[in-house]
């Protein structure tokens, strides 16, 4: 039982509101090749998933110049943006967001995805006005796995750590929320259990819908 009440929820946005890494994988396969860089699924998930751009970039292009590194950013986020024209839900998610609505909680959005893709995915889902606090790693000192982008959102939500949920479906991201203090659900859209639990997750559920998620957040103190 959580010390104190639950006052607020956050959430990440790639993989944990919308299932979003295969649109990811081809804008950087895509983009990667035009300067010969081959990306098969397993590197992307070793060297892209939960990373920043300009890090992923100088992973596999060290020597690229600053201006051309971020014109190949601003391509890679484009091409996203024009796949990610109709983006689904993870089951649940409205329910849970209704839920928190009826119960007072403060809702948050930590993510690293760049402004131009939070604002398009956020419109694309219908959830433009859903959250009180959109923090985004490139736009606080250091993004996600470090701790400052919870940390933000805690300062502006006026919340205790004890105080909040995160929801997150990669390592980095629960990385991140931990390191801020935060119990952390861990969503199965893009990694592995084992490899969550490691990281740091107090619970795994595929979805918002699952019922062992209900049960966890009642024992925190948050009824259906």
């Amino acid at each position: 039982m959580s010390a104190m009440p639950i006052r607020g929820l956050l959430f990440d946005l790639d993989g944990t509101l919308a299932v979003t890494d295969p649109l990811h994988f081809q804008a950087w396969r895509a983009t990667l090749l035009e300067h010969d860089v081959t990306l098969d699924e397993a590197g992307y998930q070793a060297r892209v998933c939960g990373r920043q751009n300009p890090a992923i970039v100088r992973g596999f292009l060290p020597a690229l110049p600053d201006a051309e590194a971020q014109a190949l950013i601003a391509r890679k986020e484009a091409r996203f943006r024009a796949a990610a024209t109709a983006l689904t839900p993870l089951p649940g998610l409205g329910a849970l967001l209704d839920l928190a609505r009826a119960r007072g909680l403060h809702l948050g959005l930590v993510t690293n995805a760049p402004r131009d893709n939070a604002t398009h995915m956020l419109a694309a889902l219908g959830l433009t006005d859903a959250f009180a606090s959109i923090v985004l790693g490139d736009e606080v000192a250091i993004g996600k796995p470090d701790p400052t982008p919870y940390r933000v959102a805690l300062e502006t939500l006026r919340l205790a750590p004890a105080e909040a949920i995160a929801f997150e479906d990669s390592p980095s991201g629960i990385r991140s929320a931990r390191g801020a203090g935060i119990a952390t659900v861990g969503v199965l859209s893009t990694h592995p259990a084992e490899e969550l639990v490691a990281a740091g997750a107090a619970l795994v559920v595929p979805d918002f819908a699952a019922v062992p998620l209900r049960g966890y957040l009642a024992g925190l103190g948050v009824p259906s």
